[in-house]
């Protein structure tokens, strides 16, 4: 009986390993690749880089830096889930909760910008900009927040990461720590060339998605996170937040948001700037009408959910 069995397993592997590309499945590959690209395992050199990243986790779970000492980057950005706490905002260090929800900062070093409203240049920005929010860390100021370091003992930890102490640093160390937060998948397998990597339905839904205009503003290696665009674009959405406005006081920017990227997007909702769509069917379905001027049907919405990018 375990001949057979293993003889079975042994036929099964080669008829899957001799199942051959259809043209169809050339050509939609050939397009991903128009608009995706695969990423790697880190932006950073890990080897070279060993003590700053080390240094850079640490302070990534440092709940020192915040006016009560319970809160750390991972209050907000939970790493076991998937770089977020899946609350529609985020609770600060008294409990007082910010306006925006808190995106994934998981590949969040492949962003052209930080912050729904690109506030922050890059991650090393980021990184202090909510230590001295009075809503999220609390802290009073760069001075005291180097204090709290000097007196935990981390003067070491940044010699030996060939960093002085200071704040700016702070954001460098944590920035290359989340450098290293990067999660490849059969997504790019199949970017490179590994149709397979992809079930039928996740091509299907692949080939949906392109098809409905999503890589508008959805493509890149984050498969967003690479423009600003308008809540609303070809219908007007009801929010009070203005958005990139309050950053340029640009009119043009009014309700424009940075694009969030797509990976493990099943895994980091609630959706939008405000976290206020509970569901991905339900945001699919938002984003066809508001942005595209597009009804999907039931179908059309659960193929794009198992796209698989």
């Amino acid at each position: 009986m375990k001949y057979f069995a293993l003889l079975f397993s042994a036929l099964l592997i080669t008829a899957c390993s001799s199942k051959k590309a259809t043209d169809e499945d050339k050509k939609l590959n050939k397009k991903a690749n128009m608009f995706f690209k695969a990423v790697s395992p880190s932006l950073i050199d890990k080897a070279a880089n060993n003590n700053l990243i080390g240094l850079g986790e640490k302070l990534y779970f440092e709940t020192k830096l915040s006016a009560n000492g319970t809160i750390s980057c991972n209050s907000c950005h939970k790493l076991d889930k998937f770089g977020v706490d899946n609350e529609p905002t985020s609770p600060g260090h008294d409990g007082t909760r910010g306006d925006r929800n808190s995106p994934t900062v998981y590949n969040s070093g492949l962003n052209f910008a930080q912050f729904w409203d690109g506030r922050a240049k890059d991650l090393a920005e980021q990184a202090i900009g909510p230590i001295l929010n009075p809503i999220e860390h609390g802290l009073k100021s760069e001075k005291e927040a180097i204090a709290i370091l000097k007196e935990a003992g981390y003067e070491k930890e940044f010699k030996n990461a060939k960093l002085e102490l200071n704040y700016k640093n702070v954001g460098v160390a944590i920035a290359a720590f989340e450098k290293t937060l990067m999660t490849p998948s059969d997504f790019d397998d199949y970017l490179n060339g590994d149709i397979f990597a992809l079930s039928d339905q996740e091509r299907r839904g692949l080939e949906k998605f392109i098809k409905v205009g999503c890589t508008t503003c959805h493509n890149g290696e984050n498969l967003g996170g690479t423009m600003y665009q308008k809540m609303g674009l070809v219908k007007k959405y009801k929010t009070e937040d203005l958005g990139r406005y309050k950053v340029s006081k640009k009119r043009r920017d009014k309700y424009k948001f940075k694009v969030p990227g797509l990976r493990n997007i099943e895994k980091t909702g609630p959706y939008l700037h405000d976290g206020s769509i509970k569901t991905l069917d339900e945001m699919i379905d938002i984003m066809a009408e508001y942005q595209l001027g597009k009804k999907l049907l039931k179908q059309d919405i659960q193929d794009i959910k198992d796209s698989g990018a």
